[in-house]
């Protein structure tokens, strides 16, 4: 029996590639991923273009396999890309949301918001069978328009009217910790199915989403959620493994790995052993001798995994206002840019990439490429390592998705020719839903 055709996906804002890795190791091919960062595309395309783990990309001659952005795509070979017009199954992907998060400033004229526009054009243009964007709850979050004209702006509301054009739309929001990742991770999922699908996929796709995530959870051996941050990165311990010279930084030490430990990590590590990306920050004496202290009175007061008291911090003299210590017996609060967010659960250290990485369920064999971190003026155009990684979709969950939609394609066959369907139903459910995320609390997206 010949093997059977894999069902084919574009990745847009690709970032490093957390959506299209979990997408490839559900059985997806990818066409082409696209993002700007040269950082975060090295990352991409090191791991999983020019690899020798699997055939995971068939990137069209036409497109050069190099960092380029959405809107240069669209220039240069937007022609290219409508020959595509109908043949793609899934366009995938979120336009960065910086400008969106709770955590950020949610500037209306942060540039990057106006990506939306970008996004949907490569919808019309590909006309995929399946259209996937994920981004911060923070999306769905009225902005204040700098236009007295305007008045408010509802990005989440811009994308969902756009795609009803030609799809039928449904959209919540996800704990990504309920798919086995050891994260407080909640994050704004669309989907939107063209229409002249809807009668072979006539159930909410985040329905069968839900009632797949038992078996994949099965599948993947991850029987015991939520996994705690401790038993993500114990492995990492410096107490238990030591130190060593950095292989990629002069000056640096990185953790001397010895190994697995629990369930969880011997998932992640697949039996791979050594281990990368575990470079330790250079903290001076005053700086390990405040997160030591800082440890003991948040585990005094169990203040774990909530931001550090004001009296603590104003004790320090801290302005920071996101530092947080891992309560090991939780998961994590969500990973940011930052490296200096959170301090580790028992040594007087902030995180290493890759411990960030299993907090997000990157595999170990996934290397990260680029500077480790940025700073000043430079944070609004380089991607570094943590960035990449707090950016990401976190793979499990790109890849529990994945599986859901290649069993639905495979199982209807759909082919998809006339668009003959209507998407008012779902958009009255998308109305509750976007009217209750956006009174929900967010304190850190």
């Amino acid at each position: 029996m010949p093997e059977a055709k894999k069902p084919t996906f574009i990745d847009v804002f690709a970032g490093c590639g957390g959506l299209s890795l979990g997408l490839v190791q559900a059985g997806w091919k990818g066409l082409c991923a696209i993002e700007k960062d040269i950082n975060a595309f090295q990352s991409l395309y090191d791991n999983l273009v020019v690899t020798d783990r699997g055939d995971f990309f068939d990137w069209p001659e036409w497109l050069p396999q190099k960092a380029l952005s959405v809107d240069e795509v669209l220039g240069d070979y937007g022609e290219k890309l409508a020959s595509l017009s109908g043949q793609v199954d899934m366009l995938v992907g979120g336009p960065p949301c910086q400008g969106f998060s709770t955590a950020g400033r949610r500037d209306p004229n942060d540039p990057r918001n106006s990506l939306v526009e970008a996004y949907i054009e490569f919808v019309n243009l590909i006309c995929p069978k399946i259209v996937l964007i994920e981004n911060v709850k923070g999306i769905t979050h009225d902005f204040d328009s700098a236009s007295p004209t305007e008045g408010k702006i509802n990005y989440a509301r811009k994308i969902i009217d756009a795609l009803s054009e030609k799809y039928r739309v449904h959209s919540q929001l996800l704990d990504t910790s309920t798919f086995g990742v050891p994260q407080n991770r909640h994050r704004f999922f669309i989907v939107a199915i063209r229409l002249d699908l809807c009668d072979a996929i006539d159930s909410d796709p985040f329905e069968i989403i839900e009632r797949d995530r038992y078996e994949f959870l099965r599948l993947k051996g991850l029987n015991c959620i939520p996994v705690t941050s401790e038993s993500a990165i114990s492995d990492f311990e410096v107490s238990r493994n030591g130190k060593t010279e950095s292989r990629d930084t002069k000056g640096f030490e990185e953790i001397l790995y010895r190994g697995a430990i629990t369930n969880y990590q011997k998932i992640m590590n697949a039996g791979l052993g050594d281990v990368t990306n575990t470079r330790l920050a250079r903290h001076q004496p005053h700086i390990v001798d405040r997160f030591e202290k800082i440890i003991k009175n948040c585990q005094e007061s169990g203040r774990l995994n909530v931001a550090l008291s004001a009296e603590l911090k104003a004790s320090f003299g801290l302005r920071k206002c996101a530092i947080r210590v891992l309560d090991p017996n939780s998961t994590s609060p969500t990973i940011t840019s930052m490296p200096d967010d959170l301090i580790h659960y028992k040594e007087p250290r902030t995180l290493t990439v890759r411990e960030n990485a299993r907090l997000q369920s990157f595999p170990d064999w996934f290397e990260f490429k680029g500077k480790y971190t940025t700073g000043g003026d430079r944070r609004k155009k380089e991607v570094p390592r943590f960035t990449q990684v707090a950016n990401a979709v976190p793979p499990l969950v790109a890849e529990a998705i994945g599986r859901t939609f290649d069993r639905i394609l495979r199982e209807n066959q759909v082919s998809g020719n006339s668009l003959a369907a209507d998407a008012l139903e779902s958009q009255i459910g998308l109305d509750v839903l976007i009217d209750h995320v956006v009174t929900a609390s967010c304190p850190h997206s």
